[in-house]
C-alpha cells in the first residue's frame, strides 16, 4: 500500500516514518506547527473514518495511549488536538498537534505554539531545516520503538 498511497507519500514516508503499526502508520509532520506535530494515517484503502476496519480501529485506542504517553515524557505537551481534516488528501488520517502554552527548545531550536490557547496556526508553523527534522524524527523513532530509553 505504501508506493499507492498519495496522502502517505504527500507527508514524507518513509523519511518521516516514526513507527508502523500492523493497521496504522505514524509520521513526524514535515511541517511542524509544534513541537512534535505529527500524521497518523490509516493503512486501510478507504477515504470515510467509518468505513476503517474493526482490526484498525481497535488498534486506534493502543496507538493513541502510546502516543500521548511518549510525546509527553519527550516534550510535556500542556494539551493535545486530533484534527481529521481529508479535505486536501482524502485518505483517512489525523494531524496529531501537540499544544504548549510556553514556548519549546529542542535542539537550540525554539519551537512555538503560534496559535494558543486557541486553534493550531497551520499557517505559521515552525521553519525547521533538514538536520533539525532528522534529529527531532530520530528522537520520536528511538522512543516509540525502545520506550525502556524514556
Amino acid at each position: 500500500m505504501a508506493g499507492e498511497n498519495k496522502t502517505l507519500i504527500k507527508f514524507g514516508y518513509p523519511g518521516s516514518l516514526i513507527k508502523e503499526y500492523k493497521h496504522w502508520y505514524l509520521l513526524l509532520r514535515p511541517q511542524q506547527c509544534t513541537l512534535g506535530s505529527l500524521v497518523l494515517l490509516c493503512k486501510d484503502p478507504v477515504t470515510r473514518f467509518s468505513e476503517i476496519s474493526a482490526e484498525s480501529f481497535q488498534e486506534y485506542s493502543a496507538v493513541i495511549n502510546e502516543v500521548e504517553t511518549h510525546l509527553s515524557t519527550l516534550f510535556k505537551y500542556d494539551k493535545i488536538n486530533y484534527l481529521m481534516l481529508m479535505m486536501v488528501d482524502p485518505d483517512v488520517h489525523f494531524h496529531i498537534i501537540p499544544r504548549y502554552s510556553t514556548n519549546k527548545i529542542f535542539e537550540n531550536v525554539e519551537f512555538i505554539d503560534a496559535g494558543w490557547p486557541a486553534l493550531p496556526e497551520f499557517t505559521k508553523c515552525n521553519n525547521i531545516n533538514e538536520a533539525i527534522f532528522n534529529k527531532l524524527n530520530e528522537t520520536m523513532k528511538n522512543a516509540f520503538c525502545n520506550p525502556d530509553l524514556l
